[in-house]
């Protein structure tokens, strides 16, 4: 496998042991026999921890080279795991058989969010399964993903993927960008998600908060460069709208 899909793995695996476990831990028992499905799990990183904890971990990708990758890693590692490349609400065999399901850095890429958080819960076991969501803020400064670009330049320029959407095309187009990454960030900026949205589908979705936070810098940036994360202080992550120019990281577990 290619050097920066392995270290990738083992990025989203430091960051899920030393942050997602422990915060999840504090909520709902986790261990032998917990019942865990990573949605968009990629090369299922995130899921490796849970997997160590005794967890029966199943992952679900539509990227078939993601899953392979994810079979490859885990069996490097002799952990125990069911990857399947597939879209998750095609596998309906899975209802209801969840204690806890990941969604990370998925929620900001659905089009049809509404429909996406509904049938998400039909997954949870019936009264005790939940929901863990971690997604950025549209409005924060990499918020269109924008350190996908290979200019280097346009990789490291914050907020620029708020311009007007002829714009933004423009400017990555005159930077160098292939169709295919223009267009996928043209699609990211279609399916953009500030707080104030997700907090919209909360509450349609049927299903409750138990927690909230946010992060002004993301607990992964920890693993991927080296900084120390950090909670957004109360009163500003109290303002709506404002709150999504400086939310690197928004946590939600629901139930």
């Amino acid at each position: 496998m290619p050097r920066d899909l392995r270290q990738y793995f083992y990025q989203l695996a430091e960051t899920s042991r030393k942050y997602y476990l422990p915060y999840l831990s504090s909520f709902m028992g986790i261990g032998d026999g917990t019942a865990v499905l990573e949605i968009g799990c990629g090369e299922g990183g995130n899921l490796l921890p849970f997997a160590r904890a005794g967890c029966q971990v199943t992952g679900v990708d539509m990227a078939e080279d993601k899953i392979r990758a994810a079979r490859q890693f885990f069996s490097e590692e002799g952990a125990e795991g069911r990857f399947l490349a597939s879209d998750i609400f095609e596998v309906k065999e899975l209802e209801g058989c969840f204690d806890l399901i990941l969604c990370h850095d998925v929620v900001e890429h659905i089009r049809d969010k509404e429909e996406f958080m509904r049938r998400v819960r039909l997954y949870l076991k019936p009264g005790s399964g939940i929901a863990f969501f971690a997604f950025p803020a549209w409005q924060m400064p990499f918020g269109g993903h924008q350190q996908m670009c290979r200019n280097r330049t346009l990789a490291r320029l914050p907020y620029f993927h708020l311009l007007p959407a002829g714009l933004y095309r423009r400017i990555l187009k005159l930077g160098g960008e292939d169709p295919a990454t223009v267009e996928g960030l043209l699609d990211i900026k279609k399916t953009a998600t500030p707080i104030e949205l997700f907090e919209r589908l909360v509450r349609r979705s049927g299903m409750q908060k138990i927690d909230r936070r946010f992060y002004l810098v993301n607990p992964h940036y920890e693993a991927k460069f080296g900084l120390r994360p950090r909670r957004l202080p109360a009163l500003p992550g109290a303002i709506p709208w404002l709150r999504n120019f400086y939310t690197t990281s928004c946590f939600y577990l629901l139930k």
